[in-house]
């Protein structure tokens, strides 16, 4: 299995460190449908059929990889679009009609959101710790 390694800083990796065994799943499903164009269903058979979470994965993916600045982190929201798809998840989940692929997908925005609230965070604690002029 190749290794890639991403250096952040070391109280951002304390941070996430609870969420550590989420990454490699979150980051090949990122990849597969972003990178390689890949549709849910043409992942592998470890990754559930995800359908309508692409546009947010790709809208997360293109964002970090831009390379935002702290203040565009703390800004940052994904498009109507995918809100609108987490809010007819969220209403089924509601009503209990999700089915096992949705609760899959509605965990999947679960763990994006808190990977973009950790990222939020860290941003905002490094804006306050700069040094004022």
């Amino acid at each position: 299995m190749a290794q890639i390694t991403i250096n952040i800083p070391d109280d951002l990796a304390q941070r996430l460190a609870p969420y550590q065994s989420q990454f490699s799943s979150l980051f090949t499903r990122l990849i597969a449908t972003t990178l390689l164009g890949q549709p849910p269903s043409e992942q592998s058979t470890t990754t559930p059929n995800l359908p309508n979470t692409s546009i947010t994965y790709q809208e997360i993916l293109d964002f970090l990889i831009s390379q935002p600045t702290s203040e565009q982190i703390i800004g940052f929201k994904v498009s109507e679009t995918s809100q609108n798809r987490l809010q007819t998840l969220l209403q089924k989940n509601r009503e209990t009609t999700l089915s096992p692929a949705e609760s899959a997908e509605i965990d999947l925005y679960e763990q994006l959101d808190t990977l973009m609230g950790l990222l939020k965070v860290r941003a905002y604690t490094t804006l306050n710790a700069a040094p004022q002029n």
